[in-house]
């Protein structure tokens, strides 16, 4: 058969996003679609950086130009990204906001925000992380900025605050803004507007993903947020205990009344189990078993993954280096493939809305 765009472009309708359920071309996914006698040249767009199933869909395109068109074709493939975004936007230049919370405190839901966060930037996405957390902010000793500062400069004759960068992504904590040895007391009002701040008073740029590290419980800050920006998603984090996944379900409770209505991406079960350093292969359930993936399943949501108890994930964040950037971690391979499948489930979600 002789090549052309219209027989590569018929072949490549053969390729399906299994998360989309739409064909490749459909979905105007491939672009720069170049022949040249045997020489087939073309760009897969994928919707996130992050995306866990880059090498599936490109050995996908490679089978179907080889299978209906010429066995004979020489192709060349490049894989990109294009991170889709909701219908709305607080920000032009930020694509997705993405919650972290969890209905109860001492579950990990910093943790597992702040490794999220990196674990997206590390697949190629450009990332901010806000620590709203204004009764416990954990931002600056997970990332080593204890007494940091942010500065302030001029833009267009408005004072304008400058995330601090750390390993990659941009951050603002509430921490950075009061005294670490003194609490809080603030009312609901005085909550409200520092929070605001974070976002509208912050030069982000642009961002693919800004992740929120909210405070337990469903206050006044989950209102805010959720309120007054549109949010892409949120992620529940939960262990396996009773009590935690009672918690949770009041959060997710919140994220599903029509006066919030935030997709959920799903749910994290974070110290699933306990594995002592010198024994990796054992599991000791400590806290009950298969809580997170139960309470997915009742609410019909994705089940993102379970996050084992270990020593160094504790060790990592106290030293200010999150777990995800100890390449050779097992532990760091857990908080990336989280990262993929949050991803992933932002574009399914952006796409439903689409659709909709």
């Amino acid at each position: 058969m002789l090549i052309t765009k219209e027989n590569i472009l018929a072949a490549l309708k053969n390729v399906e996003d299994p998360d989309l359920k739409k064909d490749l071309v459909t979905l105007n996914m491939i672009e720069d679609l170049t022949v040249d006698g045997n020489k087939v040249s073309f760009t897969v767009v994928l919707t996130t950086p992050a995306c866990p199933m880059k090498e599936m869909l490109e050995n996908a395109c490679r089978n179907a130009v080889k299978h209906f068109v010429s066995k004979e074709a020489e192709i060349n493939i490049k894989m990109s990204s294009r991170v889709t975004t909701p219908q709305q936007q607080f920000n032009k230049n930020i694509k997705n906001i993405i919650v972290v919370a969890s209905g109860k405190g001492g579950v990990g839901k910093s943790t597992v925000a702040a490794n999220l966060a990196l674990g997206l930037s590390l697949n190629g996405a450009k990332v901010g992380l806000i620590d709203a957390d204004i009764y416990g902010p954990s931002v600056p000793i997970m990332f080593g900025l204890e007494g940091a500062k942010p500065k302030t400069t001029e833009i267009n004759g408005k004072s304008s605050i400058q995330p601090i960068e750390k390993y990659g992504i941009k951050l603002l904590s509430i921490g950075f803004f009061t005294d670490p040895n003194q609490p809080v007391p603030w009312r609901g009002p005085m909550i409200s507007t520092a929070v605001k701040q974070l976002f509208n008073d912050a030069d982000w740029g642009e961002l693919d993903y800004l992740v929120v590290d909210l405070p337990p419980g469903t206050g006044d800050i989950h209102i805010t947020v959720t309120q007054s920006f549109p949010i892409a998603g949120a992620v529940i984090v939960t262990t396996p205990q009773k009590v935690a996944l009672a918690d949770a379900k009041k959060g997710i409770g919140m994220f599903m009344m029509n006066a919030i209505n935030v997709p959920l991406l799903g749910v994290v079960e974070n110290m699933s189990y306990f594995t002592p350093a010198e024994l990796p292969e054992n599991k000791y359930y400590i806290f009950g078993k298969n809580g997170g993936k139960s309470l997915a399943d009742d609410y019909n949501t994705p089940f993102l993954g379970e996050i084992p108890l270990v020593q160094s994930i504790s060790e990592a964040g106290d030293a200010g280096h999150p777990i995800i950037l100890q390449e050779n971690n097992p532990m760091a391979k857990a908080f990336s493939e989280l990262a993929q499948k949050v991803a992933q489930q932002i574009a399914i979600q952006n796409e439903k809305a689409k659709t909709a």
